[in-house]
C-alpha cells in the first residue's frame, strides 16, 4: 500500500470513541449521565429507593447499640455493672424513697436517647410503614408525614395522660393549682414516677432536637419557628430541672403534650381524607385553645403574681435557693417566648378553621406542598 492509500484508508476509517481518565466518574464523553440528564425521574426513583433501604434498618442499629449497655449490666462484673448502672436507672434515691438530681441524670437522658431513637424507627418502619402502604390511596402521596404524626399520635397518648396522672398524685399541684408550683420551694426532690416522667421528657425532646438538626423529617414552611420553639423548650427543660422548679415544668409539660395529640389526630384525619375532618379539627382547636393559651397564660401570670408573694424570695447559691427576682425574669421571658410561638401557630390554626368553615376544605398551611416525592425520601 502506497503512502498516499494508507492515509486515504486511515482518514476514512471510524475512529474510536475518546477514552478519558474521567470517564470513571460519569464525566466528560463517557457513558454516564451529562449534567443535563441527571434529574431523571427514573434515576431519582432508584436512588431514593436505594436511600429507603439504608433508613430502613436505622432502627436495628439502634436496637443493638441500646441492647449493649443491657448484656453488658446484665453479665458484666460489679464494676461494669456500678459503671452502666446510671445509664440504666434512676439515680440518687434517699432514705424517704424519693429522688434527689445530679450528673448522672445526663447519663440516663443520653441512653435514653438512642433507645427513643430505635422505638421511633422501629415502630415507624416496622409498623406504621406497612399500614401506610395500605392506606396508599387514601393517603395520596403523604405517606411520609402520616408515619411521622402517627408516631407523635402515640407517644403523647402516653406521655399526656402519664403527666396529668402524675400530676392528680399531686394534691398541692392539682389542677394547675399555680401556687404549688412555689410553696415549697426549693423542690430538691422527688418521687419516682415524677423524676422518671421529667428526665424521659428531656431525652424526647433532646432526640426531637437532634432529628430537627439533621432535617430527618422534611423542614416544614415554619422550619424557623419550630427550631425557636425547641430552643425554648430545651431552655425551659434545663433551667426548670437545674434551678427546682420542675412542678411548673410538669405543668407545662401537660399542656403541650395533650394539645399535641390532638393535633397529630387532626393531622392524620385530614391526610386520610377522613369526613370526621371538622369534627376533629374543631376539637384539637378549642384543646389547643384551652391549654396552649388560657393555662399557659395563666402560669404566666402566676410568674407575676405568686412568683415573688408565695414562698421563699431569695438568692442563695449555698442553700440553692434560686427563687429571685434573675429567675423571675428568666421564666417570665421563656414561658412568654414559647405563648409568641404558640400564637403564630394558633393564628395558623384559625386560617385553616375559616378555610374549613368557608370553603369547605382544610389544609396544613405549616406543612410544604407535598406530593408523590414524600413518598419516595422514606418508604
Amino acid at each position: 500500500m502506497s503512502e498516499n492509500q494508507y492515509k486515504e484508508s486511515y482518514a476514512t476509517r471510524p475512529r474510536k470513541r475518546r477514552e478519558n481518565s474521567l470517564s470513571e466518574i460519569n464525566f466528560g464523553d463517557s457513558r454516564g449521565r451529562s449534567l443535563s440528564t441527571i434529574e431523571d425521574k427514573k434515576y431519582i426513583k432508584k436512588m431514593n429507593r436505594q436511600t429507603s433501604k439504608s433508613k430502613n434498618k436505622v432502627w436495628i442499629i439502634a436496637l443493638i447499640t441500646s441492647l449493649i449497655p443491657i448484656l453488658a449490666y446484665r453479665f458484666g462484673d460489679s464494676h461494669t455493672k456500678d459503671a452502666l448502672e446510671p445509664f440504666l436507672f434512676v439515680s440518687y434515691k434517699q432514705e424517704n424513697g424519693r429522688y434527689g438530681k445530679g450528673l448522672n441524670d445526663i447519663l440516663f437522658v443520653m441512653y435514653f436517647m438512642i433507645v427513643l431513637t430505635f422505638l421511633r424507627e422501629f415502630v415507624m418502619q416496622v409498623v406504621l410503614a406497612p399500614l401506610s402502604v395500605l392506606l396508599e390511596t387514601a393517603l395520596r402521596g403523604k405517606r411520609m408525614r402520616f408515619m411521622e404524626q402517627a408516631y407523635s399520635l402515640l407517644y403523647y397518648a402516653i406521655a399526656g395522660p402519664a403527666g396529668l396522672w402524675i400530676m392528680s398524685r399531686m394534691p398541692e399541684l392539682w389542677y394547675f393549682r399555680t401556687a404549688g408550683f412555689y410553696e415549697a420551694y426549693p423542690h430538691f426532690d422527688s418521687s419516682l414516677e415524677l423524676k422518671l416522667f421529667y428526665l424521659l421528657q428531656a431525652a424526647f425532646w433532646a432526640q426531637q432536637s437532634v432529628l430537627l438538626c439533621l432535617q430527618v423529617e422534611k423542614p416544614r414552611k415554619d422550619f424557623h419557628e419550630l427550631v425557636f420553639h425547641h430552643i425554648i423548650t430545651m431552655a425551659l427543660i434545663i433551667c426548670s430541672y437545674r434551678f427546682h422548679f420542675q412542678y411548673m415544668g410538669l405543668a407545662v409539660y401537660v399542656t403541650m403534650d395533650i394539645s399535641d395529640f390532638f393535633l397529630a389526630m387532626s393531622k392524620l384525619s385530614s391526610y386520610l381524607d377522613s369526613k370526621a375532618t371538622p369534627f376533629v379539627f374543631t376539637i384539637f382547636l378549642f384543646v389547643w385553645a384551652y391549654l396552649r393559651h388560657y393555662l399557659n397564660l395563666k402560669i404566666l401570670w402566676s410568674v407575676l403574681t405568686e412568683f415573688r408573694t408565695v414562698g421563699p424570695f431569695e438568692l442563695s447559691f449555698a442553700d440553692q435557693q434560686y427563687k429571685c427576682w434573675i429567675s423571675q425574669i428568666i421564666t417570665f421571658v421563656l414561658i412568654f417566648a414559647l405563648q409568641i410561638v404558640n400564637l403564630y401557630w394558633f393564628f395558623l390554626i384559625c386560617r385553616i378553621g375559616y378555610r374549613l368553615a368557608v370553603e369547605g376544605a382544610a389544609s396544613d398551611v405549616r406543612s410544604d406542598d407535598e406530593d408523590e416525592n414524600d413518598d419516595e425520601d422514606g418508604e
